[in-house]
């Protein structure tokens, strides 16, 4: 009994997306609940399992675009398919190959030597490799290059059509017998050769997060504020309970739960930071669901860590750990990714120094985080090293203003420099 494999339903909003890749090959035999595909949307990257044993016949094609509920293959229930293919052994490195003779190109130019001795003593390596492989004669080419001397550029000019050749002097070029066939067509030096440039379909993801960050910067009034951080309280606490913390917790204590705590504290205390304009209304919302950016190939992915002013330090950790392993393996939900009200994106990770985040719309703000740089800063009269970061605030100023801007980000900078500021909620 052949039993359909589709594609399955993602949530009301996905009604298609990309076949991404094959995990099985066509005829293989598959256990029930293997995974089978890939399958790319918009919004997440998934996969799909098989409901039977048996031996899967794949009917489409890896890369195409796809309908939910759409039959993608069949798997024949019961039946003995064949193994995973193993992968094919390299050959001997002893092993006499006779390669077949290429075909010689249409048209190809002769080749030309040119000797270096009186005027063609003057032309340039790069000038003479130009010649030898399109068969071009230097002494055809009027030359820009000093005393004018034929260029690089100039060859080139004449194979793109851009400058006529004239008629040869009396030079020394002579054709050559030990010259090598011409490797390239005329029109690959002209022009950008094969394998300079790769061209691939945009996934649905990635057309997603092109479509809604210029929504950001075309719906919004977006503004960015900055302000800087001494690192030093911070890191003084997770030298001090680290270790402990890690064996209570079995998860490390890092810079996130922290910013994420700071957040919140701050949310609270400046509300209008927390709300959203929708129509000619402004809902303030009264709960902290923090969108945390984690950075996979496919795409940035923003899921949410929920409730965070009820989450400890150890769940904070823990819940984050858990989105950014799953979200490197294409295996965060759907629900995961939406509903936040605040997003924090940390490129300091990759070494950014500053930058101005775009809001994750329709979320008003969102916090940028950058890489930890000892620098020269004065404290009580004197000058010392701290490890500072810059912080930057990107809001939407139709809802927020500068004096509440300003105040948030403030409210975040006092907390990681007082983190006892957070245990008091002060």
């Amino acid at each position: 009994m052949a039993v359909d494999v589709k594609i399955p339903p993602m949530g009301e909003s996905i009604t298609g997306g990309l076949l991404a890749n094959w995990l099985v090959q066509d005829g293989q035999a598959v256990k029930k609940g293997q995974a089978l595909f890939s399958f790319e949307t918009d919004k997440i990257t998934s996969e799909a399992n098989a409901d039977v044993d048996g031996a899967i016949r794949i009917m489409v094609a890896a890369g195409t675009e796809v309908t939910v509920g759409q039959v993608v293959a069949t798997i024949d229930a019961g039946a003995a398919g064949s193994a995973p293919a193993a992968a094919a052994p390299a050959p001997a490195k002893a092993a006499a190959v006779t390669p077949a003779p290429a075909a010689a190109p249409k048209s190809a130019p002769a080749p030309v030597a040119l000797s270096k001795s009186g005027a063609a003593a003057e032309i340039s390596p790069a000038v003479r490799r130009i010649a030898a492989e399109t068969g071009l004669n230097p002494a055809t080419v009027s030359g820009t290059g000093k005393a004018g001397r034929v260029t690089k550029g100039d060859m080139l000019g004449v194979l793109s059509g851009e400058t006529p050749t004239h008629a040869a002097p009396s030079v020394s070029v002579t054709p050559s017998a030990a010259s090598a066939p011409a490797a390239k067509a005329v029109e690959a030096l002209a022009k950008a050769p094969e394998g300079r440039v790769t061209r691939k379909k945009m996934s649905p993801l990635r057309r997603k997060i092109a479509e809604r960050l210029v929504l950001a910067k075309s719906e919004t009034a977006m503004l960015t504020t900055f302000n800087e951080v001494n690192m030093a309280p911070v890191m003084e606490f997770r030298k001090r309970y680290g270790e402990e913390f890690l064996k209570k917790h079995g998860v490390k204590l890092g810079f996130m739960s922290f910013f994420v705590k700071a957040v919140v504290q701050a949310l609270r205390e400046v509300p209008q930071v927390n709300a959203t304009i929708e129509g000619d209304e402004i809902v303030e919302n009264h709960f902290y669901d923090v969108g945390v950016a984690v950075g996979t190939e496919k795409g940035l992915m923003v899921p949410i860590v929920r409730d965070c002013e009820a989450l400890s330090f150890a769940d904070i950790e823990r819940t984050i750990g858990d989105f950014g392993k799953r979200a490197r393996e294409g295996k965060i939900q759907l629900p995961e990714l939406q509903g936040g009200v605040f997003t924090i994106s940390n490129g300091g990770i990759y070494g950014s120094m500053l930058s101005t985040p775009i809001l994750n719309y329709p979320q008003p703000a969102i916090l940028g985080l950058h890489n930890i740089i000892e620098r020269p800063v004065a404290e009580h009269g004197q000058v010392v090293i701290r490890p500072m970061m810059y912080l930057a605030l990107s809001y939407d100023h139709r809802l927020i203003d500068g004096k509440e801007a300003v105040t948030f980000l403030i409210k975040v900078r006092d907390s990681i420099q007082d983190p006892q500021r957070l245990l008091f909620g002060v």
